[in-house]
């Protein structure tokens, strides 16, 4: 009988101990979760084969919400780490672990919190409206919370008499300032995928493909937008390319997402957005950490946890909680 094959070994993607490769992965994961009340929550980025074994795929905001009422004992939490602790903080009696503690953001490392603070600071009375790609200390210091899926709906609701600072991502800020004719004061980082994707190449990919619509992440550098047929969230972008009446796809964002793609349009086609360099850096090198043997292993062991103070959760908490309640 032939087994199925698993994700490249490429580096970082070891799990902490062997696992045999005998092993039936999807139906030891089914088991775990139900012997443990368990919920596999994935974002889109994931692998393939973890998304198939997950009960929730969504964006970020999607995987809040799903985190927000979850009835399980036990989140295991396929994505980044940013995610994991969004769903210790709105489940702080929970047990949340992830498959891969390393499973980082540049956003969020490129905005810690001491930072944040201080150039909050030096603007007083303004209000933070902190992406949600942050770490749980930063969104503790935030007013607000925004995805890229309702960002622009409640930066709209500030009044635009208020000086409002938006961090960490300085394209998601610009794309929302152009939007919405407002002159947000933005912290200078970027997502080194969304960063990556060529011009160039992407116009030659359209020149290759005649009538394909590029879609795009609001992430991605303001070159890339401005040639877009399209912008917005993960969870976007799938539903413009499901509805939409064209046959043909460039997609600049992380291309996990082209898994749930093909699965809702296997009739289309969809072309991943190459970056600039000759490498693979449209994938996400922290998303990737995560492997379907971790996934196992987190569930097994219920390790590694997410564990935080009670004060960074209450403190963390207000400003998403506020924003799940614009979002409804």
């Amino acid at each position: 009988m032939m087994t199925k094959a698993r994700s490249l070994p490429i580096a970082g993607r070891a799990a902490r101990e062997p696992v045999a490769s005998a092993l039936d992965l999807e139906a030891e994961i089914t088991r775990l979760k139900t012997e443990k009340n368990a919920v596999v929550l994935a974002h889109f980025y994931q692998d393939d084969e973890i998304q198939d074994v997950a009960d929730f795929i969504g964006d970020s905001l999607q995987l809040a919400q799903a985190a927000a009422t979850t009835t399980a004992d036990v989140i295991c939490f396929a994505g980044v780490h940013f995610m994991a602790e969004t769903a210790k903080i709105l489940n702080p009696d929970r047990i949340v672990v992830v498959p891969d503690m390393e499973a980082g953001c540049s956003l969020a490392s490129g905005a810690p919190a001491s930072k944040i603070a201080a150039w909050k600071a030096r603007f007083p009375g303004a209000v933070l409206v902190s992406y949600i790609n942050c770490s749980a200390a930063v969104k503790a210091l935030s007013d607000y919370i925004v995805t890229s899926s309702n960002a622009a709906k409640i930066v709209a609701q500030i009044p635009e008499s208020t000086t409002v600072l938006f961090a960490p991502d300085k394209n998601l800020g610009g794309f929302i300032n152009k939007k919405l004719g407002r002159a947000m004061k933005l912290w200078p980082g970027t997502c080194i995928v969304h960063d990556t994707f060529s011009e160039r190449k992407i116009l030659g990919l359209k020149e290759r493909h005649p009538g394909a619509l590029l879609l795009a992440h609001p992430e991605c550098d303001d070159v890339i937008l401005r040639m877009s047929d399209y912008v917005g969230s993960t969870t976007g972008i799938i539903d413009f390319a499901t509805k939409s009446e064209s046959h043909a796809f460039i997609v600049a964002t992380e291309p996990g997402i082209l898994h749930a793609m093909r699965k809702a349009s296997p009739e289309k086609e969809f072309i991943p957005a190459p970056p600039e360099a000759n490498c693979a850096c449209n994938e996400c090198p922290h998303m990737k950490k995560n492997t379907l043997e971790k996934v196992y292993l987190s569930l097994r062991d219920l390790t590694p946890r997410i564990e935080m103070e009670d004060a960074l959760l209450r403190a963390a908490r207000l400003p998403i909680q506020r924003m799940l309640d614009l979002s409804r």
